[in-house]
This record gives structure tokens, sequence and C-alpha cells, in this order.
């Protein structure tokens, strides 16, 4: 929908067993290019987490054919081809309303769905409706057809980050929930702020995987092991009734759930993530085009020219990654590891955010 339409715990456990020191010669007698990065692992940058270079299988399976898969069959994540990606630091949790406020009284930055529209950007759009604002989820009162998203998005004037459901609400006891209404160019700006980035979708399934490669979620193969909700999603029947089994009818406090084996707290669910690359259902297959043998390596994404969405043709896409607590087996699974997300650049909404990463050699702020 556009706004037009409204490797730190191996590190860890090395250390304790071998010291600091026998991790550094470990990591540079498996790549001598880490041993820089890893020198700085003692002291990583605050909230970010090492994530140690290495090659991964990327995509999923149809899931269509698995128990809980849903009814996507999610051909835009195929064919599941070898990556290989450098090692970088990246944020352990989403970032949250807490820190992105500091960014806004630092820079006085003002966030896309906070400007009023201009009509040069969304011409035949009627004077008063260009309103700044973004897009709710709404939820109807009965079942609806799942073949109209309209039927459950709303676009709300005075919605934004400071205030998630529209001008009635704010972010009172929400300071460590993800900051959400974020469209691609805040979440660059914050990234920018902060001496960072966002993510090539290479490395943040890479990074979500954990090192355990080929498993259907982030923390294994089975949605609830022993029972338990590992991440937050919808439960019962989307989008008119959510029973809030795992307790939260949006976005909970990030650090909730557990990490994944590499220390990062909700690669699944909560809120959609922005990732740098552009959008094409055929991405992957242009990427293993002109790989002979061997493996991808640091892909980057097609270029803004190619972008495309079958679904708005005409509307470049950036790639979203992880899901969202709207994600539902019925609807969207695509809080499964491999799968891939996409949202227009000027568009912002009530379940999305982003996280950032650093490069091993730490840019300056």
């Amino acid at each position: 929908m556009t706004r037009k339409v409204a490797a730190l715990l191996i590190s860890i456990v090395l250390g304790a067993i071998i010291g600091w020191t026998g991790v550094h010669k470990y990591l540079a007698a498996q790549n001598p290019a880490s041993l820089t990065a890893a020198k700085t692992l003692a002291d990583a940058p605050a909230g970010m987490v090492w994530i140690p270079n290495g090659e991964f299988s990327m995509g999923t399976t149809d899931p269509t054919r698995e128990i809980c898969g849903g009814p996507d069959t999610m051909d835009d994540a195929r064919p599941i081809h070898r990556v290989r990606v450098n090692g970088f630091w990246m944020d352990a949790t989403e970032v949250t309303n807490e820190q992105f406020a500091i960014f806004v009284k630092a820079t006085g930055y003002v966030t896309f769905s906070e400007r009023k529209p201009r009509s040069e950007d969304y011409p035949g759009v009627p004077l008063d409706k260009l309103v700044a604002g973004s897009v709710v989820f709404t939820p109807p009162n009965q079942p609806v057809a799942l073949t109209n998203a309209l039927a459950w998005w709303s676009y709300v004037p005075g919605a934004d980050w400071r205030h998630p459901e529209g001008p009635a609400s704010d972010l009172q006891g929400r300071e460590k929930h993800p900051v959400v209404h974020i469209a691609y160019e805040d979440a660059e700006a914050y990234a920018k702020w902060a001496g960072k980035r966002l993510p090539t979708e290479a490395e943040w399934e890479y990074a979500a995987r954990g090192g355990r490669d080929g498993e259907r979620y982030t923390w294994g193969n089975e949605l609830q092991p022993g029972g338990r909700w590992m991440a937050n999603i919808w439960e019962g029947a989307f989008p008119h009734e959510n029973t809030q089994a795992d307790g939260f009818a949006s976005s909970s406090p990030v650090r909730h759930y557990d990490a994944n084996p590499y220390g990062l707290y909700d690669m699944a669910g909560n809120v959609w993530e922005w990732c740098s690359d552009w959008y094409r259902p055929d991405a992957y297959q242009i990427q293993i085009a002109d790989v002979k043998e061997g493996s991808v390596q640091n892909p980057r994404g097609p270029a803004r020219e190619t972008s495309f969405d079958p679904q708005e043709p005409g509307v470049p896409k950036r790639v979203q990654r992880g899901g969202s607590f709207l994600c539902t087996d019925q609807y969207c699974t695509r809080y499964m590891v491999g799968s891939r997300g996409k949202g227009a650049p000027d568009t912002g909404s009530n379940h999305v955010g982003f996280r950032c990463v650093r490069d091993a050699v730490s840019p300056s702020k």
C-alpha cells in the first residue's frame, strides 16, 4: 500500500572458555580480515552486536506445503541460493521511541508523516485531502475478504511516530517500543545521524538466521516450541479478532522475546524493518545470473530504475523484512525468516520501523 492509496553469542561463549585474546585468534584463523573488527568486540558500539562474516542459504521454500505455512507461495524468495556477507555490527533491537526522540531533539528532524503532502507529488488528490498523517491498522468488526487490504487500513490525519494510532494517542508507556510510522527517508536520516546505515537484505537475513541455516523461523522449526509464543504476531481470526494470546494487540517492547544466537531481538514479528535494497520479485534470479560457481558476494539489490512490484506497477519499492504484529498464517506468514516484504519509500504505518548496522570499520559520525 502506498500513501497515495491511503556473532556476539559465539564470542561470549568462546570468551568464557578461552578469554578475549583467544577469541581474537580464533576469529582471525577463520578469516584474517576479521581481526581488525574482532579487536573492538570488547567495547562494541552501544546497543549493537557483532555479526561475523559468513555464508548462508538465502530464501525460503514454498510455505504453502507446510503446516501453518499460510496461503502465500512466496515465489519472490526463491531460488534459494548461497550468499556470503562481510562481518558488521547490528542494532540488537529495533530503534525505539526513546532513541528516536533523542535524534529528533538533537536535530529538529520532522518525519515524513508529520509533513503536509505537496500537491505536485500527489496530482489529482483534492487539496482538502492533502493533510499530514499516516496509515493505521483499523480492524473491522466482522470477517472480511482477505483480498482487499483497504478493509483494515486507513489513512489517519495526525498519525505519526508520536501518535501511533492518531492524534488522540501518545507514547506514554511505549518508550521501549519500536518507533513506527517511519518512511524510508526517516530511517535513513536517523542512521546517518547515528553514524550507521540501513542493512542490505542479505545482511538482514543472514543476521536473523543467527548462524542456523535452513530453519523456518529465527528460533528453529516449530512455531510454538513447548507451547510458547516466540514472536509478536497475530493470534485469532484476521483481521477482526485478535485474541492477544502473546500478550499484545499491537507492538511489544523490544527485548520482550528471546534473542537469536547472535543476540538480536525481534527479528520476526513486532514491526517490519526497512532494508536498503530496492525490491523486485525476481531479484534472486538476477543476483545469481552472473555467478558461474560459488556464492553471491555481498549483494546490494537492483537499481532504483528497475524496481518493480507487480501488485503496484510504476511504484518503486524498498525491501522490508521480519513481518509484524499483524502477520498470521491466514494472510501473511512473513515472520518466516527467509521471506520478503516491500513498501513504498514514502509510506510509513503503525507496523513499520527499522534497525541499523555499522560496517566493521566504523564510519565517523
